[in-house]
């Protein structure tokens, strides 16, 4: 919405050499350790660390400031530091003038976002923030990277973009060692959305473009239908109130991953038919009605498109064991057997398929990525790949600015809730832990839930360290273990995500991104009580 691309804009390579790091609402070393170590080689030459995280992380002992921000209040200290650039004639005027719109009217909205009024919100002093956008803005080389931290609120949204306000106010954007960068959880993350959105077609394609539709009609021998498809929670909304009959699931474990467990439960109820497509038997999977077998990355031959925009080759290292079939070929069997015959020998005429519909994939095929992969986007065969994006033009044009006024978190701490309930990942286990609660190695590193709890939170309530306490908010409660420290702030709980046996998402509520819909897994009123 902003620059016209919804991808990290830079590389990975890149992160060794930028002069400052904003980190924001992501914890690299644990829930991106690849990444981590990059950031470290930043450090190790003199970069420059600003996080802003309510929960203590490697980076933020490392850091040259730390602002340890209240969970839901992104917006207003992005906007409040925006403000004091614009206070502070720290702003790039030619890169606003040259490669921008909307900047009279930010401008306006700006006036009245201090500080000082950032401070009453977020818990970080006033002269932290003004810090913040000055070394933000005054460095050579400044990044913003950012995660879930960011993303899992209601206002997700308009966090994203108030980031991308502050590239665009100081120029740091379309350069080496710069950019606005979210850095993807998964191997093939950006894969799977550069071809499937539920409005889009492959590529991020419009339906809404005549060319484009009748290009893949010509392509598939078909009439598509332009209705767009539903996002997940529209999908579990409508499971429970009946109106939908099955759900295809691939690789997912929706009792595990979606808010408000319960809810969740209660949508599979309802399915005429629940289908699981997986390597292994799920929380999920327990309720459905077929599972097809999948095979794992060591027995898939194809491509990984990374966080960083790079396809890369994936090669079979063992043959499916049992009945377990590729993805891909699941999925053409079916489609064949439901009328539409799908017959590619293999995943490269797939692939193949792709550059010829996709034009940002257009000068990418297997020859070229035999040793080392391309980032899109790579419009024919002689383009190198894009180290980075926007260099000189956003692909929307000008680059945009938005007004991005505080919208409060669906649910915040009361009376009756008196802790503010936040989640994440550890080092030790992946997601649902699907696959890491079964390596032994990982289990004897970390195998219980645990609840974080700031000391004095503890003490007020007479918890000890390693105590099992009970967990409750409004939607359901859980068992853990009390890791009593100053990890986290006062009044705020922290809880992985990993336990099947203590699910957080048991707690968390159904509250959606309102043009994302990406639930509000970071916010919501919970209480400890003691067993």
């Amino acid at each position: 919405m902003s620059f016209g691309s919804g991808s990290m804009t830079n590389s990975i390579s890149e992160i060794k050499d930028c002069k400052l790091i904003f980190l924001i609402g992501g914890n690299p070393t644990e829930a991106h350790p690849i990444v981590g170590l990059e950031m470290k080689k930043a450090l190790s030459k003199g970069c420059v660390f600003i996080v802003a995280d309510p929960r203590q992380i490697w980076f933020s002992q490392h850091a040259k400031l730390y602002l340890p921000l209240k969970p839901g209040t992104d917006n207003w200290l992005l906007n409040a530091m925006a403000h004091v650039i614009l206070e502070e004639g720290l702003e790039n005027k030619e890169f606003i003038r040259t490669r921008t719109e909307g900047f009279e009217e930010l401008k306006e909205f700006l006036k009245d976002i201090t500080p000082e009024k950032a401070s009453e919100f977020t818990g970080v002093p006033a002269e932290d923030i003004r810090k913040a956008a000055r070394m933000y803005a005054q460095s050579e080389k400044s990044a913003i990277y950012y995660t879930l931290g960011i993303t899992e609120h209601t206002c997700g949204t308009d966090n994203v973009r108030s980031i991308a306000n502050l590239a665009l106010l100081t120029g740091h954007i379309g350069k080496p060692s710069t950019g606005v960068n979210p850095i993807r959880g998964q191997n093939n993350v950006q894969g799977a959305t550069d071809m499937c959105l539920p409005d889009k077609l492959p590529g991020y394609q419009p339906f809404s473009d005549q060319k484009v539709v009748e290009k893949f009609e010509k392509a598939w021998g078909v009439t598509l239908n332009k209705t767009p498809g539903n996002t997940s929670p529209t999908m579990f909304e409508r499971m429970n109130k009946g109106e939908f009959k099955a759900l295809y699931v691939i690789g997912e474990d929706p009792i595990m991953s979606e808010p408000n467990q319960k809810y969740t439960i209660n949508g599979l109820k309802n399915l005429e038919l629940l289908v699981i497509q997986d390597i292994f038997m799920s929380e999920t999977a327990r309720y459905a009605d077929v599972i097809l077998p999948a095979t794992s990355f060591a027995e898939k031959d194809g491509t990984f498109t990374n966080t960083e925009r790079r396809v890369q080759r994936v090669r079979r290292g063992i043959n499916p064991v049992g009945n377990a079939k590729p993805d891909w070929k699941i999925t053409c069997e079916l489609s064949t057997r439901m009328g539409y015959k799908m017959d590619y020998p293999s995943p490269k005429e797939v692939w193949d398929e792709i550059a010829s519909l996709v034009p940002m994939l257009a000068g990418i095929n297997y020859g070229r990525i035999e040793q080392n992969g391309i980032q899109w986007p790579c419009p024919d065969v002689k383009h190198p790949g894009t180290k980075f994006l926007h260099e000189g033009k956003f692909p929307r044009g000008l680059g945009k600015f938005f007004v991005l006024p505080y919208r409060a978190p669906a649910e915040s701490p009361d009376k009756e809730y008196p802790l503010l309930l936040t989640t994440g990942r550890t080092l030790y286990h992946y997601g649902a832990g699907t696959m890491t609660r079964r390596s032994a190695g990982i289990i004897h590193k970390t195998n219980d839930c645990f609840v974080e709890v700031h000391q004095a939170d503890a003490g007020e309530l007479g918890i000890f360290d390693g105590e099992m306490v009970k967990v409750v908010s409004r939607r359901g409660e859980i068992t853990a273990r009390a890791e009593v420290s100053d990890k986290v702030k006062q009044g705020v709980i922290w809880i992985p995500m990993h336990f099947a046996e203590a699910a957080v998402n048991k707690l968390t509520m159904d509250a959606y991104d309102n043009i994302t819909q990406t639930a509000e897994y970071k916010v919501c009123g919970a209480k400890i009580e003691k067993l």
